[in-house]
């Protein structure tokens, strides 16, 4: 005769077997799991590394092999851990192969952890740990002129590359999106309607990164981005150590140097930015011109910026902790392949002015669109800021005016429009 159950009985024992079934599901998977990360250091990067070419290669991890040995070098001692009697820990060479795809991608944790052979939990901590180490091995390559010698050449190069005189760096700040982290509210929230970190930064006439700025909520306002920052603390202070104002060549006019921003910024002494575009003079066009000339250095740094290190192509989805390391990483490896790799950086990379054949041509990075820009501020210009502008711009148009001003300020203008 067969055993008589109760309804809760029934019920017991369905739930009994449910969990049994799901115990096994789960030993399976661990199993599975187990086996699969066991099998890294057969199916990792590195492997695939030793078989491509180097075009491959650079393709791969965006630098060359003999850049990639010399920053491993450079960061091993930071980021290598011992072995256990338990498991074979990440070798160095993994953790940075596996940081530099992250970059280079913008892949997530969870998609990289298939390529790398390394789980999603191992990756939220590598990556970050990495990139401290990228950037603390590498932070001096971004480095703001400390003395006046250093702030000398700094105006030299932007006097002689890009014909502005008393120019000692170029200014701008930009919008890195991210997932909105929980718990925030509106903190990040921007005027675009995404959530955002701004990363703000000072260019040299190079296209490298002498300062930046990390951490300001997307939801702060533009004018209060720069003023939270250490450099202009500094400025306001006069604890940069720059030299005192400088007669303008053929003239007896004097300016201070000065530090070129875009409309997002107040113009102030020693910060410059272009008039009004609207019902503007031919002296008023011409020195928005050359300031503009002068100024795509730091639009084309955050240009190659993002299209060399594709984190920044799409939210970014990390603990907001962790955010600062990512930023700070990329632009030292920014500044790092910019002084070391022929292949980061070409001629077509940036915009570019022939003067000899009148063209305007745009860098490649445009083609795949630009970061989000900071919101234009209706902050009051200083009166100092506006006498300094005035001189520019008379100097611009008379003594210190070049030959190829009068036709490219069209050509570039229709460019652009």
């Amino acid at each position: 005769m067969a055993p008589c159950f109760s309804n809760q009985q029934k019920i017991g024992l369905a739930l009994t077997f449910l969990c049994l079934s799901e115990d096994e599901k789960k030993r399976k998977k661990r199993k599975w799991m187990k086996l699969w990360l066991k099998e890294r250091i057969t199916l990792n990067h590195l492997n695939i590394l030793r078989i491509l070419d180097s075009e491959d290669f650079r393709n791969f991890l965006r630098m060359d092999q003999d850049t990639f040995n010399e920053l491993l070098e450079m960061v091993r001692p930071m980021i290598t851990k011992k072995n256990t009697v338990m498991r074979q820990a990440v070798s160095a060479e993994e953790r940075l192969i596996a940081t530099l795809r992250f970059l280079a991608t913008g892949r997530s944790y969870k998609d990289l952890r298939f390529s790398t052979v390394t789980s999603f939990q191992l990756l939220s901590k590598i990556i970050p740990e990495t990139c401290w180490a990228i950037y603390k091995a590498l932070k001096k390559t971004i480095k703001l002129p400390s003395s006046k010698y250093e702030w000398d050449m700094a105006a030299k190069s932007f006097q002689e590359q890009w014909q502005f005189h008393n120019c000692v760096g170029c200014m701008d700040g930009k919008h890195i999106i991210i997932e909105k982290p929980s718990g925030t509210g509106s903190l990040f929230y921007n005027y675009k309607g995404t959530f955002s970190v701004v990363l703000f930064a000072i260019v040299n006439a190079n296209y490298e990164f002498i300062y930046v700025h990390t951490g300001s909520n997307g939801s702060m306002s533009d004018g209060g981005i720069l003023k939270s920052t250490r450099f202009y603390e500094k400025l306001i202070n006069d604890d940069l150590k720059l030299s005192e104002s400088f007669i303008l060549p053929g003239t007896n006019l004097t300016v201070p140097y000065v530090f070129l921003g875009d409309s997002a910024f107040a113009l102030e002494t020693n910060i410059m930015k272009p008039f009004p575009d609207k019902n503007i003079s031919k002296e008023k066009r011409i020195f928005n011109y050359r300031l503009c000339r002068a100024r795509r250095v730091v639009e084309n740094a955050f240009g190659i910026l993002a299209s060399r290190f594709r984190v920044f192509r799409q939210p970014i989805s990390v603990k907001i902790e962790n955010l600062d390391a990512i930023v700070l990483a990329s632009c030292a490896l920014h500044n790092f392949l910019r002084q070391k790799s022929k292949i980061y950086w070409t001629p077509s990379s940036v915009d570019y002015e022939d003067l000899q054949h009148q063209i305007f041509r745009t860098g490649d990075w445009r083609q795949q669109g630009a970061l989000t820009p900071l919101h234009r501020t209706g902050e009051r210009n200083t009166y100092e800021g506006q006498q300094v502008r005035k001189t520019l711009m008379d100097y611009f148009n008379t003594s210190g005016k070049v030959c190829f001003q009068e036709k490219m300020v069209e050509i570039v203008m229709e460019t652009r429009e």
